[in-house]
């Protein structure tokens, strides 16, 4: 698997969750803090979304995504509204629903039509911290992508599939909604790394042909017996050139930033299956049980033993 695969399918906790909703008029919502990567596409009209915490607001319209990867606090409205207005906001559950009474009406079941209706797909992907991959650190607290012709194709089709796939009661739609919001993550994580390719950090890492190549090698096989020089002779450079640019923007050595890989992958698996630890010590690159579990208790504090049979081991973070 390539970086992006690896680092969303290894914080990747079940399915995602989504909800298309229509509404017209003057409405404003709140979504709070959670635990996960939230998203919103506008596939009609537009909105604003506020930050908590006094952010800059954001204007969306129809073709924007944006995305939230540490799932962080902020309310939607149909305009850039006051401080009085959001602090009266509906919880977006609530606002959602379509029930009787309340101030707020909910968005109906089927998205309004006519003047000034905006139609939204809101959702969340939950997400295991404790093994979240370095390049979602660099993510900023919003990621907005807004529609441009001709700026990022494959994102747009997604979406596109998605408000067809969610505006109709469409055979199949079960199945296909589930794989085009995964799909609709890693385009947007795509856009986001493609967009700053010229900056430092991740993006830099994942668009250097050398360095690329090497978290390629590195993530397609983690169990082989790697060195610096092997590495390097696979990568076409120098040991001292793959170790200064390797460096330089991931953020850590060649074999460390191979260690920490490993020890995710072995958390892993030992929170996910019930392979014994000799199977899992063969599958990260470690030659005996033994060494995987020095490495193991050295990065996390807890044997494998222990991590696997124990709730709260799994709430620890690896050592950067």
């Amino acid at each position: 698997m390539d970086v992006v695969s690896d680092a969303i399918a290894s914080a990747r906790i079940g399915r995602p969750d989504a909800h298309r909703v229509g509404v017209s008029g003057s409405w404003c919502c709140r979504l709070p803090a959670y635990e996960g990567v939230g998203f919103h596409v506008v596939l009609a009209g537009g909105c604003w979304l506020l930050p908590d915490g006094g952010g800059a607001p954001l204007t969306l319209t129809a073709g924007d995504a944006v995305l939230l990867p540490r799932g962080a606090g902020h309310v939607l409205a149909d305009s850039p509204a006051d401080a009085r207005t959001v602090a009266r906001a509906v919880p977006f559950e609530r606002w959602r629903r379509d029930t009787d009474g309340g101030a707020a009406r909910p968005p109906a079941t089927q998205p309004e039509q006519g003047a000034g209706a905006t139609e939204l797909l809101c959702g969340k992907y939950r997400f295991d911290r404790t093994h979240a991959h370095p390049l979602f650190a660099e993510l900023p607290e919003t990621v907005h992508l807004p529609r441009r012709a001709g700026h990022h194709p494959e994102l747009q089709a997604a979406i596109g599939l998605l408000g067809r796939e969610t505006g109709a009661a469409l055979p199949g739609a079960d199945v296909a909604v589930p794989g085009l919001l995964d799909l609709l993550l890693v385009y947007l994580v795509r856009a986001w790394a493609t967009d700053r390719a010229s900056g430092p950090g991740w993006p830099a890492a994942l668009a250097d042909p050398v360095v690329a190549e090497a978290l390629r090698l590195l993530h397609a096989a983690p169990e082989a017996p790697w060195t610096n020089a092997l590495l390097a002779s696979r990568t076409g450079v120098s040991r001292a050139t793959l170790t200064r640019r390797f460096t330089a923007l991931v953020g850590r050595a060649p074999m460390t930033y191979l260690t920490w890989w490993r020890m995710s992958r072995a958390a892993k698996l030992l929170r996910e299956t019930t392979h014994p630890l000799e199977a899992v010590a063969r599958q990260v690159g470690y030659s005996s049980p033994y060494a995987l579990s020095h490495a193991f208790t050295r990065t996390f504090g807890v044997t494998p033993g222990r991590y696997r049979k124990a709730p709260g081991a799994h709430g620890q973070q690896l050592s950067s």
